[in-house]
Order: C-alpha cells, then structure tokens, then sequence
C-alpha cells in the first residue's frame, strides 16, 4: 500500500556530496521552502553506505526518504554506492536522485542502468542551482508518493 508523505514528519533528505558549496547552496536553498526536512550530509561514498545502513558512527540515522547523489566522490564513487544501494532489498526502495555536475551522456545512461530516480545535472550560476535545487524539493517532497516506513 502506498502512503502519502506524512506532513507532520520532517522529510529525511541524505545530500552525499564533497563539495561544501554545493552544500550550503542546496541547504540554502531547502530552506527557502515550506516543507519542513532535516538534511543529513556526508562527504564520501563509504560514509553514505554508513549512514544508511546505520552502522558507525551513524547508528542512530534515520531512514533518508530521498537521496541527492554526487557522481564524483572520494572514497567511493557515485556510480558504486547507487548500485550498491539499489543491489541492497533493505535500501532500493529509497529514491536516489543523481545531482552532480557531470552532462556526459555515458554518465546519464549509466546512472539510469543503475535505476537512479532521476538524473539531474547542476547549473553553474547560482539562481539557476537554487531553481533546480527548489524543483527537486517541489516534485520529490510534496508529489511523489512514498512507501511506508519501516
């Protein structure tokens, strides 16, 4: 049975990107939105793994609803933790959205074979990053209906 997104529940957003400013341009840009989300960041693809499957230090990590994913990580690519999350029955229910700054087009059909969510290519200039930031949190915080928590 699907579910509709429980408004009084903060949405659990997990940003898995190195780059600070992409950070605080993202968060930034949440913020400006009504939709109350606590966004957990890490900056490497070991340290996603870890906090989704709640081992340390991220035992007590909540559950993301959604993932924004960054091709390019140290420790572990990208590519790497998306299949390793879609290959996982605990965690291939939970959209990943790829958010990176990459336009190649192997990178785009990959991502895809790898069953991302959606694959979704950062702008340089800032107004267009906060818009796009601002459409992802319209379409997959408010539309997209989620399955129960478990």
């Amino acid at each position: 049975m699907m579910m509709q997104y429980d408004a009084g529940r903060p949405v659990e957003v997990l940003m898995v990107e190195d780059d600070p400013g992409d950070v605080e341009l993202t968060i930034e840009s949440l913020k400006e939105q009504k939709i109350r989300n606590n966004i957990h960041v890490v900056d490497d693809g070991e340290k996603a793994l870890a906090f989704l499957r709640r081992t340390e230090p991220y035992r007590d990590a909540p559950r993301p609803d959604v993932v924004l994913l960054d091709l390019n990580l140290p420790r572990m690519d990208g590519r790497d933790v998306l299949r390793a999350i879609k290959a996982d029955p605990a965690l291939r229910t939970i959209p990943v959205i790829v958010l990176t700054t990459s336009t190649a087009e192997e990178d785009i059909a990959r991502s895809y074979e790898l069953n991302a969510s959606c694959y979704v290519s950062k702008p340089i200039d800032l107004d267009s990053f906060g818009k796009v930031v601002r459409s992802i949190e319209d379409f997959w915080l408010t539309v997209v209906r989620y399955p129960p928590v478990a």
